[in-house]
Parts: C-alpha cells; sequence; structure tokens
C-alpha cells in the first residue's frame, strides 16, 4: 500500500513540472509578447489604410520585459539543474535562491 502512495507521490510532482515548465513559459512568454504590443499603442486597419498607432504604454512594455525575464530564468535554472547534475552536483532550494551542492 505504501508502494502506492510513493507513486502518486511522484506522479504529482511530474505534472506539476510539467504544467509549470512546459506550459507555464509558454504561456508567460505570449504574456509578454502581447503586454510588448499593448504598450507600443494599438494601429487600427480601415479601408484608406492602416492609421498610426495610438499613445505609448510604458507599463506595457515594462511588464512585458519583465515576463520575458522570468522565462529568461526559468531557462538558465532549467539548464542549471541538467549541467550540475552532470558534473555531480544537485540544485537546491532549501533557501531562497538557489545553490548548488554536492550530491
Amino acid at each position: 500500500m505504501h508502494n502506492l502512495g510513493f507513486a502518486l507521490d511522484g506522479a504529482w510532482q511530474v505534472l506539476l513540472a510539467g504544467l509549470v515548465l512546459g506550459a507555464g513559459l509558454p504561456i508567460i512568454f505570449a504574456l509578454g509578447i502581447r503586454s510588448l504590443a499593448w504598450g507600443a499603442g494599438e494601429a487600427s486597419v480601415t479601408g484608406s489604410g492602416v492609421t498610426a498607432p495610438g499613445p505609448r504604454r510604458p507599463i506595457g512594455t515594462v511588464i512585458g520585459y519583465f515576463l520575458f525575464a522570468i522565462v529568461i530564468l526559468g531557462v538558465v535554472l532549467g539548464i542549471t539543474f541538467i549541467v550540475a547534475g552532470g558534473f555531480g552536483y544537485k540544485l537546491d532550494f532549501s533557501h531562497f535562491f538557489p545553490a548548488l551542492v554536492e550530491k
């Protein structure tokens, strides 16, 4: 009976990691693109052509760059996790900042 508990414990961890890394980072990236477009102002298409963009929104640009920074941080942590395992280290999250410790 304990084996079933261990299997379910591992399964929810894999599911959570898959959702965060498999769908979460692309969603954050897409929101960053959308935020940059919103920050640049909206252009509209009419019968006579394309009108000039509206007023710029600097907060959209700031939010977009912040979301891109989150995506880059996730990619760097993923690469660090893979490379650290090859060198005999593991990525430890026992404190707020991740650290490399020997296995």
